[in-house]
């Protein structure tokens, strides 16, 4: 069920699942359990705030998330990183979640610039493939509990093993339309 909106995986859930509760009564109990569970333990990759409040001092950042939006702005506020982004999206604020591009294309008319233009950062599956398909540049980092298809990590323009190798320097060769960091 990654990268499916709350709706679909609500649904699914409901449907393929056997789950009693209506789907609405799903998202809420979940995204409930979820907001307790991140009060308790944020989980955060290693370097992902530094990470983040670096690269949005070289360039407005947009989140294209399919978490919920009170999960999205409760993250965002513990981390304090919700000054750090210009322009945020889940998923159920757009038609499609991903694979398909709604989610990306949203945060790059939400930013203001073309989908083109834009770098994705990923670690998933679907995320991957939501980004390509918006026309954005991908770099890959792939999650490693829940590793992307490698056919997935095929359609990223690079791939880093970790956010430490994420650096400005790297993206800005990719926007340039050169290839680092791939094996």
């Amino acid at each position: 069920m990654m990268g499916m909106s709350s709706t679909e995986w609500s649904a699914y859930m409901h449907g393929e699942l056997g789950v009693s509760l209506p789907t609405e009564q799903i998202s809420e109990t979940v995204v409930s359990r979820l907001e307790e569970l991140y009060r308790d333990n944020l989980p955060l990759l290693p370097g992902a705030r530094e990470t983040v409040i670096g690269f949005s001092r070289e360039w407005p950042l947009g989140l294209a998330s399919s978490a919920n939006r009170p999960l999205i702005d409760l993250v965002l506020d513990l981390a304090g990183l919700k000054d750090s982004f210009a322009a945020s999206v889940s998923s159920d604020e757009v038609l499609r979640g991903k694979p398909a591009p709604d989610v990306y294309l949203e945060a790059a008319r939400r930013l203001g610039v073309e989908a083109g233009r834009c770098v994705a950062v990923e670690d998933s599956s679907y995320g991957i493939r939501s980004a390509a398909a918006a026309g954005m540049t991908v770099i890959a980092v792939p999650n490693r509990d829940f590793p992307p298809a490698r056919e997935a990590v095929e359609l990223a323009d690079d791939v880093a093993h970790s956010l430490a190798e994420l650096v400005p320097e790297r993206v800005e060769g990719l926007a340039r339309g050169g290839t680092v960091g791939r094996d």
